[in-house]
């Protein structure tokens, strides 16, 4: 085999699709679980973390970024849909690029998933941790330099010889949550899918009782001033004019796009459903539209409650009811807050593992990678690794830098899921389809489109350089071990430890 031939080998989706009934994992999810699932990470650090920076950078507006920022997700939701039953095992994205457009690409996505998975849990660690610390703060206060995650620089955030240390913050509760959750997964920790949905219950009820206390204070004339950003700047990979606050309606669309992360969760436990090929596009579909309904309600309720101009970056939808003299109503928005970014960033932690246990299984990265604990019968090193990773992420990097990584990772992974729709399509048109993407190809090519120009129109330079940079290494490493060693019909079914999910 030629080196070309080699590069862009994929896997076979018949042996892929005999792997997903070879019932290594147990199957007992149904469709109102990878809802629950999907809700369960995409709704909780997102709306929280994002919806005060977003109302600043785009005013009343916000509401359009999120509508953008969701019809993007949609088109690809529709391809992850297509491709989650047709190929129903774990892995998610790198799985679909590694059998339709080869070895490189399936490398290139498990690299931009570690930033979806892994850095995710970095920023909603600052949101848990600055919560926390406003619940406690009657009680306890940190000092000044351990409050949150403030690198001072005299230049681009990646140019770490420009740090201004002594004048900087770290966010020391935010890093310490993160090794917190690394060890307990280390050692064995079991979330069930009650767990879950009762973590999605207590999420799901703190906006709704926002939304339903805020209507009382709704006043229309707030929206009044309802694009005073205009779109921004829309030149290429500048959109968010290299400040850490984005501006326009375009900017904040790639930014709050973090809010959506998760919905194609319900992917990766593909190969634990009783029936992938119809419940796999239920559940991404269905968290999809329930969070995109939530969330836009969320940012009307919030921008008509208030002043746009007033709402704080922290805490907004508290400050937005402090008028009602409620006490009762923060503690309900903050306990949702708590837990929505607990869930979440365990969630992510795990998700993570599980994308390095498919690489290992594909001979991507060295066994190692999925060595067990004798004793905890878990990856111990690689789970210690990442949080120790993700808590120096957490401890110096500003929330806004994160997000925008984050969110450079998971539209890069949905451009390619969109493409692989296409090429599925016209290469094995035979391949029986539980479920078929409408109106092909408009649809996954506006899913490419959209996806794009979030990412190059709405994210800024130092985004692109610092995740070109990471993707450079990440390739050195794919050229020094995964490509020789990866061998795209040797895939065999791994066995997951007892402390990843076992949702039963």
């Amino acid at each position: 085999m030629s080196f070309v031939s080699d590069l862009f080998a994929t896997s076979s989706v018949d042996k892929l699709r005999e792997l997903s009934r070879s019932k290594t994992l147990r199957r007992a999810l149904t469709a109102k679980d990878l809802v629950a699932i999907g809700l369960g990470t995409m709704i909780g650090g997102g709306i929280f973390t994002t919806i005060g920076t977003g109302v600043k950078g785009a005013g009343p507006a916000v509401i359009l970024s999120y509508l953008l920022a969701g019809v993007t997700s949609f088109f690809a939701a529709l391809c992850y849909a297509e491709l989650g039953a047709m190929v129903p095992v774990a892995g998610s994205a790198y799985t679909y690029a590694y059998a339709t457009l080869g070895k490189l690409f399936a490398w290139i996505i498990g690299f931009a998933l570690i930033f979806e998975y892994g850095i995710s849990a970095a920023p909603v660690a600052q949101q848990f941790s600055a919560a926390l610390q406003d619940a406690l703060k009657p009680v306890i206060v940190l000092p000044f330099w351990a409050q949150q995650s403030n690198l001072v620089t005299h230049g681009a955030f990646w140019q770490v010889w420009t740090w201004d240390l002594p004048h900087s913050q770290v966010d020391a509760l935010g890093a310490a949550f993160v090794l917190g959750l690394s060890l307990l997964l280390s050692v064995g920790i079991r979330e069930s899918a009650t767990t879950n949905n009762i973590f999605v219950v207590l999420k799901i009820s703190a906006l709704m009782v926002f939304i339903v206390a805020g209507l009382a204070l709704f006043h229309p004339g707030n929206l009044a001033d309802f694009v005073p950003h205009g779109l921004g700047a829309i030149q290429p990979f500048g959109g968010a004019a290299e400040a850490s606050q984005p501006i326009g309606i375009i900017p904040v669309a790639a930014y709050v796009f973090f809010s959506y992360i998760g919905f194609d969760t319900a992917t990766t436990t593909a190969e634990e459903c009783k029936n992938p090929q119809r419940d796999v596009p239920l559940g991404v579909i269905g968290a999809l539209a329930i969070g995109t309904v939530i969330y836009c309600a969320t940012a009307i309720v919030l921008v008509g409650a208030m002043p746009w101009a007033q709402i704080p970056d922290k805490n907004p939808l508290i400050a937005a009811l402090a008028p009602l003299h409620l006490p009762f109503l923060n503690w309900v928005i903050t306990i949702g807050i708590l837990a929505g970014t607990t869930s979440v960033a365990l969630s992510s932690l795990l998700g993570q593992t599980r994308i390095f246990f498919v690489m290992a299984r594909d001979k991507m990265l060295p066994p190692q990678v999925a060595a067990i604990h004798p004793r905890f019968k878990t990856p111990v090193v690689t789970t210690m690794i990442t949080g120790v990773a993700v808590a120096i992420l957490t401890l110096i990097f500003p929330l806004t830098q994160l997000l925008l990584l984050v969110n450079i990772g998971t539209l890069v992974a949905f451009t390619v899921v969109c493409a692989g729709v296409l090429y599925l399509r016209r290469r094995r048109p035979d391949l029986p389809r539980a479920f078929r993407v409408p109106f092909v190809p408009l649809f996954p090519i506006l899913g490419i489109v959209f996806s794009a120009f979030l990412a190059i129109f709405g994210l800024s330079r130092d985004t692109w350089i610092f995740f070109s940079i990471a993707l450079v290494i990440g390739l050195v490493f794919f050229f020094s071990y995964g490509f020789w060693r990866s061998n795209p019909q040797e895939i065999e079914p791994v066995v997951e430890p007892d402390g990843l999910i076992e949702l039963a």
